[in-house]
């Protein structure tokens, strides 16, 4: 994943270099990274951040929301990482969001780490045909990686997650397993299989069927026939949803980070993701103010709710109507916080910062 440094203005916390040292920051640059199934990922404000020296040494480990925007540190390389569980074991609806990069820092320079989370495991999702109820009633399946089993119901909706690797399905049946088929699962795959017996209570033969994965985030379907010694393969996807905007998510999941935003000032109809941290920003100097907020006109959106500092924000416009009525801190201070979308046009310059103007709609997540 790419690094940049950068020389930037230094933030709110007040770190002041001394010899020997330089800055260094953190972003998660693209939630998601470009996938329709964005809606899965957690709040990123609850991922866990861990910062390391060479030597190990754990410099802040924590909620990435609660964390600084940067830390003073000795020239020298460091490890940063970010995760969105602890995922120590197979299980339902367990999505590990990730990345880890080392970085080198020189004396007197400002480093910053962007952090791409991916999906860092693969799930399975079974679909049970009542034929194969009516085929099996004692029947059992199970999701075999290593020596950890999951017994999948029959009314199971939700994905299974496992390690990248062999991942196996088992049929137990009249006091013995039959292995059904294996599948080796690379990271960000998730593989759905539908299980049939429309010839009822045959034996099942392993199917040969391979699945390729060649892109961010896969959902591979293939069918099984127990008995029936095949498999078709085909694809399908599972896409996000929000309130109050109407944009589809193929427009959500090419939407700009805030930190991405400065380098499209000058594009319309684009859409920013970002936190929503305050406003007043036209009385509020190098800070945005985060409470007892006066204008109903704007507010600014951060890489993470704990930003305070303009430089760092994008600042929205809320024209008169809904979108005003709807995201104003001065009717709705509660919003502070909260992930948010918001659709309009990227300007260089609103209220000194990097703006979005004519805000046209927003989804909040």
């Amino acid at each position: 994943m790419p690094l940049a440094a950068a020389v930037s203005a230094c933030d709110d916390f007040g770190l002041g270099f001394l010899q020997g040292q330089g800055e260094l920051r953190w972003i998660i640059e693209s939630e998601g990274a470009g996938t329709r199934a964005s809606a899965e990922i957690p709040d990123t404000n609850d991922f866990i951040l861990r910062v390391s020296n060479a030597d190990g040494k754990v410099l802040y480990e924590g909620p990435y929301g609660e964390s600084p925007e940067s830390l003073l540190v000795d020239a020298g390389s460091y490890t940063v990482g970010i995760r969105s569980i602890e995922f120590t074991a197979p299980g339902f609806s367990r999505p590990l969001y990730g990345d880890e990069q080392v970085v080198v820092v020189k004396g007197g320079a400002v480093v910053t780490v962007r952090l791409n989370c991916t999906l860092q495991n693969a799930g399975v999702r079974l679909q049970v045909a009542p034929d194969f109820l009516t085929s099996y009633p004692d029947g059992v399946l199970y999701l075999k990686a290593g020596e950890t089993r999951l017994m999948y119901s029959y009314s199971e909706k939700r994905i299974a997650y496992f390690p990248p690797g062999p991942v196996s399905l088992l049929l137990y049946n009249q006091g013995k397993d039959e292995t059904l088929l294996s599948r080796t699962l690379d990271a960000r795959t998730i593989l759905t299989l539908n299980i049939s017996a429309p010839h009822g209570g045959g034996s099942a033969m392993a199917s040969s069927i391979s699945v390729a994965v060649d892109t961010a985030k896969v959902w591979n379907s293939e069918s099984y026939i127990i008995g029936g010694g095949g498999s078709s393969g085909g694809s399908s996807s599972s896409g996000g949803s929000g309130s109050g905007g109407s944009g589809g998510d193929d427009e959500i999941d090419g939407a700009y980070s805030v930190a991405q935003a400065p380098s499209h000032a000058g594009e319309d109809g684009v859409w920013v993701f970002g936190y929503i941290v305050g406003g007043d920003l036209s009385t509020a100097g190098t800070t945005v103010k985060t409470s007892k907020v006066t204008k109903a006109t704007h507010l600014a959106i951060a890489t993470r709710s704990t930003v305070t500092a303009k430089a760092s924000c994008v600042a929205v416009e809320l024209p008169k109507g809904k979108i005003r009525n709807a995201l104003n801190l001065v009717d709705h201070p509660d919003l502070i916080g909260t992930r948010v979308y918001l659709k309009g046009s990227l300007v260089t310059s609103y209220f000194g910062t990097t703006g979005l103007k004519g805000t046209s709609e927003y989804i909040l997540k």
